[in-house]
């Protein structure tokens, strides 16, 4: 459980601005379980994804995530497993392979979604905090998983049920070598 909780480059959670944060959602939390639904709600709710809002800026880690307010579902993923490892709560990623459009015409993108541990209930959750909009309504449930996309096995969709310590290597290069978001694209599985 240990490997969930720690800090890596990309879930810098010791970062000054990931630390206020914390103190503040903490601050309006009864328990832990509300501290986990809180942080989930603001990452889904307040960090609008990069794509929807059509900004080129490139957050590479979850403290430029939160300080750039914005980011894609690998960042967020990743602020949110800051939030989370911050007070000590395991969070890990897990990942899809999703098409690009309604067809595998424009090939597949990664889609990357976050576990957590409840630990009250001695399991492992999955949550997505991509963000909703038109099509897409993810939500925090115990019991179900609500995730933003539902794969498509007819398209070649793969969900890995996977669950990962730390954001994959190759995409923080891809991150790391981008100027523009609106530009990254990853034709690999897992």
């Amino acid at each position: 459980m240990e490997e969930y909780l720690i800090e890596t480059p990309s879930i810098d959670y010791m970062n000054p601005h990931i630390q206020k944060m914390v103190r503040e959602l903490l601050n309006q939390s009864d328990d832990n379980l509300d501290y986990i639904k809180r942080c989930y709600a603001f990452v889904r709710d307040e960090i609008p994804h990069s794509w929807d809002i059509k900004t080129d800026v490139v957050s590479r880690t979850a403290s430029d995530v939160l300080k750039n307010r914005t980011g894609i579902c690998w960042t967020k993923s990743c602020l949110l497993a800051a939030l989370l490892r911050a007070n000590r709560i395991p969070s890990g990623i897990s990942y899809q392979l999703l098409t690009r459009v309604d067809d595998a015409n424009e090939g597949y993108m990664i889609h990357a979604l976050n576990t957590v541990y409840i630990k009250d209930l001695k399991k492992w959750i999955r949550l997505d905090a991509r963000g909703n909009k038109e099509n897409i309504d993810a939500y925090f449930s115990l019991d179900e998983e609500h995730l933003a996309y539902s794969i498509r096995n007819e398209l070649g969709e793969i969900d890995y049920h996977d669950n990962h310590a730390d954001l994959d290597g190759r995409l923080v290069n891809i991150l790391m070598q981008s100027e523009d978001i609106l530009e990254i694209t990853t034709d690999f599985e897992f």
